[in-house]
């Protein structure tokens, strides 16, 4: 794999991550338990779509073969994706998308905040800009965290059953492979497992104050660095690519 493949597969990686994710987030429009989660909701699948995009931009440069966005987003199989696996579960109940997004929210602060500091001047840029909407991200999903998991016997119940579904799900997050070396020897990219203790001190502590366990897990899913991955994306996939595949020479 040459630096450039790997800087593409990298740049491919963030960006599926945060479409996917963009995409779960959005299933909430119209849904949400009350008016003013419905629109935080739909803000964050936002941010999330902006980083997609300035992601794919980037990516699509780097490629060099004169591909968009748009063909990055909507004109790839399922195995040419590398989202990880926790962000296209379906969204379950309101429980469930909290704790998810805690759990990415707390790894994207930690993993953002050292690519903000890449030797690679748009990702650095990219991240230095995204960080301020993660903070967010993981204040919002933190405090939602404590009012289920103190409040009523059912929400608590309910949130601890969402940690003890998505935990199975968190070491993927951590995975390295063989673009993280090459790009990490060029300080593009850092160590991802040298992140996991802090996540796993920030995370524990928050459970802790929201009166939830720590999930005892000894099997972790993973297969999405190689295309692998559940029957969920390719439904998201039909749906999200269907208009596009469907008139590929349309001009939105």
């Amino acid at each position: 794999m040459t630096k450039q493949e790997a800087l593409f597969r990298y740049l491919l990686r963030l960006g599926d991550n945060a479409l996917i994710q963009s995409y779960r987030l959005s299933e909430w429009c119209s849904r949400g338990p009350i008016l003013e989660e419905d629109l935080a909701m739909t803000n964050i699948s936002l941010d999330y779509l902006g980083r997609t995009r300035a992601l794919y931009q980037y990516a699509a440069i780097v490629e060099g073969k004169e591909r968009t966005e748009d063909d990055l987003a909507y004109k790839r199989p399922e195995i040419q994706y590398y989202n990880n696996l926790i962000t296209e579960l379906p969204i379950g109940n309101f429980a469930f998308t909290i704790a998810r997004q805690l759990l990415i929210s707390v790894f994207e602060f930690l993993h953002y905040t050292q690519l903000s500091q890449s030797k690679d001047e748009t990702i650095a840029a990219i991240t230095a800009k995204t960080l301020k909407e993660i903070r967010y991200h993981k204040v919002h999903s933190r405090d939602w965290c404590y009012r289920l998991g103190r409040g009523t016997e059912v929400s608590h119940t309910k949130l601890q059953q969402a940690f003890d579904e998505a935990w199975m799900y968190t070491g993927e997050l951590f995975e390295m492979c063989e673009e993280d070396q090459i790009l990490m020897a060029d300080g593009v990219a850092n160590n991802l497992e040298a992140l996991l203790p802090a996540w796993k001190e920030e995370v524990s502590r928050i459970l802790a104050d929201s009166d939830i366990k720590v999930p005892n897990v000894d099997y972790m899913q993973t297969g999405s660095r190689k295309g692998i991955h559940s029957e969920n994306l390719g439904h998201i996939l039909s749906e999200m690519q269907y208009l596009p595949r469907a008139y590929p020479d349309a001009i939105w």
